[in-house]
């Protein structure tokens, strides 16, 4: 699948690595209890023993959550739309000595997995790069072991597109439609990459709102439970209004959930 927004999402993660942006970047300190912190699995209710457990990071590259789940004994792939965050996948295995396999693709798109049974499915911020969040739920269906779980983590939907920055002296002001594939973008912030030392521009994400109705029935009607929720929050009092931090208390920017794949429960095939 080599749509435009493919094509889009694949230029701008490439240059986002060739500019060491912070979602690039390995981590290369971790150890066994550091990775457990990390990923905090007893936190969302899910097994911690994954000795021998397949677990696929989706559109997750760039050495970060691989190297937590290989060094607690799992068996990784990572499947992610940019070359460039494959191969520091690839590097941070090299250097904890693990085992890492990588495959470039859309996440639209997982029959190159279908062969595979995934004990979890571990899914960072990237849902809101494709319009429609449901043609990726059936293909997570289609890969997951059933009685498996589905880590997701994507933008509320309520504030998708809405950043510090719409602060307008009294508060943070919502102006676009709350609707299915509506497009948002945003600047990224000062801290993703370095533009002191030759300018340069990358641009500006390309993002898709998923209500909350079409992820929740989207996910039931594969075949999904929900088993946890939480919102992503600030609790620091007194932070300056149009501050990330301050924006982060008023209006939580991501959600988290964990889904229990059980077919036939709800009364899908």
């Amino acid at each position: 699948m080599t749509d435009d927004v493919y094509r889009y999402n694949e230029e701008r993660w490439e240059a986002l690595v060739a500019a060491d942006a912070l979602f690039t970047r390995p981590m290369l300190d971790l150890d066994e209890e550091k990775a457990r912190a990390y990923l905090g699995l007893a936190r969302l209710g899910l097994p911690d023993d994954l000795a021998g457990r397949k677990v696929l990071c989706l559109a997750g590259g760039g050495g970060q959550q691989s190297a937590a789940f290989a060094l607690l004994g799992a068996d990784v792939t990572v499947f992610d739309i940019s070359a460039g965050q494959l191969e520091r996948d690839r590097s941070a295995a090299e250097h904890y000595g693990v085992g890492v396999r990588t495959v470039q693709g859309d996440m639209r798109d997982l029959s190159a997995l279908y062969d595979s049974s995934f004990d979890l499915v571990w899914h960072p911020y990237s849902l809101t790069f494709v319009p429609d969040s449901r043609v990726v739920f059936r293909e997570v269906a289609k890969v997951v072991e059933k009685g498996g779980h589905y880590h997701l983590m994507c933008a509320n939907p309520f504030f998708s597109g809405l950043t510090h920055s719409s602060w307008n002296g009294e508060g943070y002001t919502l102006r676009q439609p709350y609707t299915d594939e509506a497009a948002t973008s945003y600047p990224d912030q000062e801290w993703v990459y370095d533009r002191t030392s030759d300018g340069r521009s990358i641009r500006e994400p390309r993002e898709y709102r998923q209500t909350l109705s079409r992820i929740v029935n989207g996910l039931t009607g594969e075949g999904f439970l929900l088993t946890h929720l939480s919102e992503v929050h600030s609790d620091r009092p007194g932070l300056e209004p149009g501050s990330w931090e301050h924006f982060m208390s008023v209006a939580p920017p991501w959600l988290e959930f964990v889904w229990q794949y059980r077919p036939g429960v709800l009364g899908t095939a």
